[in-house]
């Protein structure tokens, strides 16, 4: 408790008096004398009362550092940096923005204040940016942080058995060294945006307490993640784009459907890079509404069927569902799968949201159901255009889903909606996704190699389409795979207008169904592999697309292969070499 300070003059308040504002001061917060002193000054001023001359101001002192320390895969947590940064820069802080890629853990020894925000990839992988900062974290020479606060928010997808892994671990590792957890870890779902403001908006009112650092009022009416200067369209605010083309890029003898889809954005204001992705926001299959509405006991109820068919996912299942319904329906059968994980994932596997209601079909009141389900995530699709070209256009390509399990035939969210309902003429909700770490060189001189089978080219044709149009002199090597040459080439007409243009240097061609042997493009990179290493050499930037449980991961594998088989060193030292692409910015994927 702060001392009484001295009388500057003879009081002129009783003895009594003057004792209980003495109380009242000495039991007071600096921000409830903050506060008294702007009422007394308030008060004196709406009385008439004579002015006094305020005492003079201390001198400013240094503002608290907090450092706000981002890993990435699509973009969310590095945008939530920047709100965090905002945030506490209107708290009085000094924030610095720091993404993994650039960090070690030896920086966080000396930095005092430190909020992380950690994205989980695939089943609890961290993303490519941060690999080389987690695993040293992680690492027994990591060092042992007893200076440091820190705070940790997570964000992940319920629908992996894994959800925010790697928020959780560097939660705990932090600790472990010694770090001081200033704030309970948030771990958020897909729907993250309200619940990631919250736990933002808390923290930095912790770090205050802990810190002691000036308190400014900040009216957080606006979101965080809002943006200051104009609205912009997002997922909760897409603007409505009207088709003007859609063709099926597959012959009619193929066994894949993948659509090219062309929307106009006149009118939006929306402006986007070669790389960025389109977010659409879908609606659901009305025949899966119907099932649900059905196993539930909700059919015509024009309010739950809204919500089903427009706002809520009725096709991920979630394991907390799992044990949510069994309480819900008092199914023994499902408590039991509930409760241990092995058989919850087994059960889960191939199975939808409609199966858990078919497995116990119950009569559930509206908000039972829809307290059961989360959001409608929107889909993201790598653009295939280039402004430069197709002006206030975006192109995208779409794979159709489909397939077949427990006896249900099953669709793809977005792919079914685009494929099935929507035609040239309709409207369809989307934002643009800048996707800042997928762009190409600044050098329009430097070259490029592009691995994307299947729809993983799509923005390798917006890439072509940009340096086309600027008139790039890169060198530009694309190797796309898919299963037949006559019925899965995609874009083909273009690609092979760029390679007799000269605008495509090389393109190596992967078609798996082709031959009795299976060839995909890491089998078509092995065999490049002189020429693919000369041009890393050269300062080639490496581009992947596609597939991440599989093709990325063989692709990955391949070239470090090749690396290692051309450069003469062992595995150890293609990994080094990699690492130092991936930091230069030229190792670069976009995987889903």
């Amino acid at each position: 408790m702060p001392s009484s300070p001295a009388m500057l003059s003879p009081s002129p308040f009783p003895p009594d008096q003057l004792d209980g504002i003495k109380r009242l001061v000495a039991g007071s917060t600096p921000e409830q004398r903050q506060w008294l002193s702007g009422y007394l000054a308030g008060y004196l001023a709406a009385s008439g009362g004579a002015a006094v001359a305020p005492a003079p101001a201390a001198p400013a002192g240094p503002k608290t550092p907090v450092t706000i320390l981002y890993g990435t895969e699509s973009g969310n947590t590095e945008t939530l940096a920047g709100a965090v940064r905002k945030s506490a820069q209107r708290l009085g802080f000094a924030p610095k923005v720091l993404d993994m890629a650039d960090a070690t853990p030896e920086q966080l020894a000396s930095a005092g204040n430190v909020i992380v925000l950690a994205s989980t990839w695939g089943e609890g992988d961290p993303p490519q940016r941060a690999e080389s900062f987690y695993a040293a974290l992680m690492a027994d020479t990591a060092p042992q942080l007893p200076d440091l606060r820190y705070a940790v928010l997570a964000l992940g997808d319920r629908a992996y058995a894994n959800f925010c892994e790697i928020g959780k671990r560097i939660d705990e590792r932090l600790a472990t060294l010694g770090a001081k957890r200033i704030a309970d870890r948030a771990d958020c779902d897909v729907d993250y945006e309200a619940a990631a403001k919250t736990w933002i908006d808390g923290t930095l009112r912790d770090l205050q307490g802990e810190t002691g650092a000036a308190v400014i009022h900040v009216d957080f009416a606006k979101p965080a993640h809002a943006d200051d200067d104009a609205e912009t369209w997002n997922r909760n605010r897409p603007f409505e784009a009207e088709i003007t083309a859609a063709v099926n890029l597959n012959s009619s003898r193929s066994t894949s459907e993948t659509h090219h889809i062309e929307l106009t954005l006149e009118g939006s204001g929306i402006t986007y890079e070669p790389g960025d992705a389109l977010g659409i926001v879908p609606t659901n299959d009305p025949q899966l509404v119907a099932d649900v509405l059905k196993l539930s006991g909700l059919t015509g109820n024009a309010g739950v069927e809204e919500a089903l068919a427009e706002r809520l996912d009725i096709t991920t299942l979630i394991r907390d569902q799992i044990g949510k319904y069994a309480a819900i329906t008092g199914n023994a059968e499902l408590s039991a799968i509930a409760a241990d994980a092995d058989r919850a994932l087994a059960f889960m596997r191939d199975r939808q949201f409609v199966d858990l209601l078919a497995a116990a079909p119950a009569a559930l009141a509206p908000e039972q159901l829809t307290d059961l389900l989360r959001p409608l995530p929107a889909r993201l699709y790598s653009i295939a255009s280039s402004r430069a070209l197709v002006g206030d256009e975006a192109h995208i390509l779409v794979g159709a889903v489909n397939w077949e399990s427990y006896g249900r035939k099953r669709k793809g969210v977005a792919s079914g909606y685009l494929a099935e309902r929507t035609a040239p003429g309709k409207h369809v909700k989307v934002y643009v996704k800048p996707n800042t770490h997928f762009r190409l060189p600044a050098d329009q001189a430097a070259p490029v190699i592009m691995i994307g089978p299947g729809t993983g080219v799509a923005p390798f044709r917006a890439f072509m389409q940009g340096r086309e149009a600027t008139g790039a002199t890169g060198r530009n090597w694309l190797f796309f795979g898919a299963r037949n040459y006559l019925h899965d080439f995609l874009y083909q007409l273009e690609w092979q207008d760029w390679a007799k243009s000269g605008q495509l240097t090389r393109i190596d061609l992967a078609f798996s169904r082709d031959q009795r042997e299976k060839i995909y493009v890491q089998n078509r990179m092995w065999d490049a592999r002189r020429d693919l290493f000369a041009w890393l050499e050269e300062g080639a930037s490496v581009y992947v697309c596609g597939d991440a449980k599989a093709m990325a991961k063989d692709v990955q594998d391949t070239l470090l292969s090749i690396i290692a088989d051309q450069s003469g060193g062992g595995e150890e030292a293609a990994t080094t070499y990699l690492r130092g692409l991936t930091k230069a910015g030229r190792y670069l994927k976009d995987v889903y």
